[in-house]
């Protein structure tokens, strides 16, 4: 053993043959691989200056290592320390209050913005005396913290209708195959129907470029305007299948026409009750709606042939039962 060190080192079998490991792996870090032999040398008897001789490092590198070993014997306590590194520049409360200004409407600190982001929370911040100086980047690392957003929004409706639980399980029934307490049977569909508006028809002037190695598609900048129209669909909830036309606008006559393409195709045609689930749109709202369907798709006597019946209802509760005779529509693709 070393006369010249107080930090004897005594090693296990096992001990031994993982640090030969080390030592002779092509993969292991050479910072690693030093101080695996450093140990192995103190190990075997030799003193410090004959270690750091054959390293050709210091002795202050042999000595540190030898009693790091010493201290917490294993290959854990050859690996680097944790370190402190460098002082943060900002306090915990500056951290909090600019994470509960992020959660502070913008109106409220008397801004003209409609939500925050992080170069406006960092300007105001500084604006505030909360910091002397902040960058939008340093905002943003504290707001991923808590995953807190300001930029984003998501919209909602605040419900005022007091009977709207009644009117909603109507809805839901259906969705769930049942009428008024009792299933709905094969020859009984759910169709939901909805209308986009606005849809800009655009016709670039120039040919659209397809991509190729490290290029994206370039679409023309230039194109000439079509004006706007609408897409109407009426989708059937239970089978998946869609019935879709465009309209120049939206109306009673569109909806009319849409609900005459799904109503002229079989199985439609020949349902026993279609039951049709719209918005509390214009065009299909109110005692004028139901009485237009009515006379186009008028019921009869008879238990067995189709019957016709809207209820109009505020939100999206708008039910029609109806079914007509057999015909192929159109369908839009």
């Amino acid at each position: 053993m070393s006369p010249t060190s107080t930090d004897q080192i005594t090693l296990t079998g096992s001990q031994r043959r993982e640090l030969t490991r080390l030592t002779r792996a092509a993969r292991t870090e050479q910072r690693l691989v030093m101080r695996a032999a450093i140990v192995l040398a103190a190990a075997a008897g030799q003193a410090n200056t004959q270690i750091a001789r054959r390293l050709q490092i210091s002795e202050d590198t042999v000595r540190k290592w030898r009693h790091r070993w010493c201290t917490a014997p294993g290959i854990a306590s050859l690996a680097d320390a944790k370190r402190s590194g460098r002082p943060p520049e900002f306090t915990d409360v500056q951290v909090a209050q600019v994470k509960a200004m992020a959660c502070t409407p913008p109106a409220d600190k008397g801004l003209p913005l409609s939500r925050w982001s992080c170069p406006e929370l960092a300007r105001h911040a500084v604006d505030d005396g909360i910091a002397a100086s902040l960058s939008p980047a340093t905002v943003r690392r504290w707001l991923s913290e808590d995953a807190i957003k300001p930029w984003q929004y998501r919209s909602w409706i605040f419900i005022t209708d007091p009977d709207f639980a009644v009117k909603a399980q109507r809805v839901l029934d259906l969705y769930d195959r049942t009428w008024k307490g009792k299933p709905l049977s094969a020859g009984d569909y759910v169709v939901s129907a909805d209308e986009k508006t606005s849809i800009q028809a655009r016709c670039r002037c120039t040919p659209t470029l397809p991509a190729g190695t490290s290029r994206q598609i370039r679409v023309n900048h230039d194109y000439h305007r079509r004006g706007a129209i609408a897409y109407l669909t009426a989708y059937d909830v239970h089978s998946g299948r869609v019935f879709g036309r465009c309209e120049d606008t939206t109306g009673i006559a569109a909806f009319e026409r849409l609900v005459d393409q799904m109503m002229t195709t079989e199985p439609y045609a020949s349902a026993e009750r279609v039951f049709w689930i719209v918005d509390n749109g214009s065009s299909h709202r109110g005692q004028a709606a139901i009485d237009r369907l009515t006379a186009q798709y008028p019921p009869t006597r008879s238990w067995c042939t189709p019957r016709c019946t809207l209820m109009a209802e505020s939100g999206r509760n708008l039910l029609l039962h109806c079914a007509t005779e057999s015909a192929l529509a159109q369908r839009l693709h």
